[in-house]
């Protein structure tokens, strides 16, 4: 039990860590970003590559990709005067995501192990 409440403890200090990704990646025009990227072939696309493939407006897309940059879901590489936006490859914000998704998975766990009502089937 004590596990539990730890584990209680940390969900609460990852959701503080990952507020901002998961706002971020909450959005659905983002999402739809997101997997404009990955769906490309490409390591990385052009603002216009993704307005044209998402069909939204160039400053929509340029809002949602400020957003993700700003909250490390994406990274962008500058080749001369071109930018190109890619899924961030740095581990820190998305180990922060799975840390919690692993926290909230164990305290479930724990609670359908100890019999926590509203867990049994109907």
């Amino acid at each position: 039990m004590e596990d539990c409440a730890q584990n209680r403890l940390a969900i609460a200090e990852g959701f503080r860590k990952c507020r901002q990704m998961i706002l971020a990646l909450g959005d659905e025009t983002r999402q739809q970003v997101i997997m404009t990227l990955l769906e490309s072939g490409r390591v990385g696309l052009r603002v216009g590559e993704i307005t044209a493939k998402t069909h939204l407006s160039r400053p929509a897309v340029s809002h949602h990709l400020k957003v993700l940059k700003g909250a490390g879901v994406l990274s962008v590489h500058r080749q001369g005067t071109m930018n190109f936006y890619y899924i961030d490859t740095k581990d820190t914000g998305w180990k922060k995501l799975k840390d919690l998704i692993d926290n909230v998975y164990e305290v479930i766990r724990c609670a359908n192990e100890s019999g926590y009502p509203g867990l049994e089937e109907e």
